[in-house]
């Protein structure tokens, strides 16, 4: 299994710092590598200090299942398949701003991030993951 390196990982944050900065956001902004352990991590000045957890399980959470952390929110309400997921794994987080980080098709960690509104926390992941 090929690992993110300190390097990618520092230039995923990097990006996301940009983006947020971008869209006038306080964010906190968690990488992990493969085995979910966080790699690198930043909290902007002023950022919610709740939202330094927050990032850090939506990260390992979309490393756990290889999805976003919103599609994980789809299919755990109730009646879903996955109801109640997020008590698993020492707690999940199961709404957007998780994404996994590939390069070159496989998975090498994740991306997490909170500190705003879940569509501007995504953004801001997604920004971190096209630095890659």
């Amino acid at each position: 299994m090929t690992d993110i390196t300190l390097t990618q990982a520092q230039t995923v944050v990097a990006a996301a710092l940009a983006k947020a900065e971008e869209a006038g956001t306080l964010m906190n902004i968690a990488v992990v590598d493969a085995g979910g352990n966080l790699k690198a991590f930043a909290r902007m000045d002023g950022a919610w200090l709740g939202s330094i957890d927050i990032a850090q399980k939506k990260a390992r959470t979309a490393r756990f299942f290889n999805m976003e952390s919103g599609a994980i929110g789809e299919l755990s309400q109730p009646g879903g398949s996955l109801f109640n997921i997020e008590v698993s794994n020492g707690g999940l987080i199961t709404f957007p701003g998780g994404i996994p980080l590939e390069v070159g098709g496989e998975i090498i960690g994740a991306i997490g991030v909170s500190g705003d509104t879940v569509e501007n926390d995504r953004a801001v992941a997604l920004a971190g993951t096209e630095a890659l």
